[in-house]
């Protein structure tokens, strides 16, 4: 009975994650097709307002942890200082960047990594690589799963939860994995987008990067592995 138990389980695992891909690549195609107009129009005004390139593009980890080139709305400038390096991200993002950031615009061009494969529709948000090495074994489990343009975390906080609790719901989804999930996220995803709630156009003007974080957890010796 209790082989039985996992092999169905499995099973069900399994379905739901062929499900899950089939929705993906039927909700991108769609909005895709919707959103069309949209993309036009962003594409061109952050032409205008930014110049080339328009897109912002960055590795980040997928499915097993393996790097994949996300692709979103370019938002903010590439302006430097004396010394050629980048200027902290709140003085470089642009009125229009934190218009797109705001109403999550940014994220349409995704819509094409669901469509490849690299991302999911609902699922934990990729993060940096370089956050990799500190994340913990249960933290882990957030890349069993494809990474999503919306998650458990995004509907229940975003950006204003803390790392450790927004980690948290990422292996939350993971271990509750399940189609009618994914469609109740999908819906207060679209009531915080019309409402722009919970979002911070420029994240790191109150939240510190993870790596960041947990080193300092460790030397205060509040983080277990």
């Amino acid at each position: 009975m209790f082989w039985k138990g996992i092999f169905q389980s499995c099973l069900r695992n399994d379905l739901t994650i062929a499900m899950k891909r089939i929705f993906d690549i039927l909700v991108s195609l769609i909005g895709i097709l919707v959103s069309l107009p949209f993309l036009l129009v962003l594409f061109i005004l952050i032409w205008i307002k930014l110049g080339w390139p328009v897109f912002f593009t960055q590795q980040r980890p997928g499915l097993n942890a393996i790097p994949f080139k996300m692709v979103k709305f370019r938002t903010m400038t590439n302006e430097r200082d004396s010394q050629g390096k980048l200027l902290a991200d709140h003085l470089r993002v642009t009125g229009l960047g934190r218009f797109i950031r705001k109403s999550s615009l940014d994220e349409l061009p995704e819509l094409f990594n669901v469509l490849k494969g690299d991302m999911s529709i609902v699922g934990p948000r990729p993060l940096l690589v370089k956050y990799l090495p500190f994340y913990t074994e249960r933290e882990q489990k957030r890349h069993k799963v494809r990474p999503g343009i919306t998650g458990l975390a995004q509907v229940n906080g975003r950006n204003l939860l803390s790392w450790d609790k927004r980690l948290e719901m990422d292996v939350k989804y993971v271990e509750t994995l399940s189609i009618w999930m994914d469609m109740r996220i999908i819906f207060l995803t679209a009531v915080q987008v019309i409402r722009r709630r919970d979002v911070l156009a420029v994240s790191s003007e109150t939240i510190p990067d993870f790596d960041d974080f947990r080193k300092d957890q460790m030397g205060k010796g509040t983080h277990e592995n």
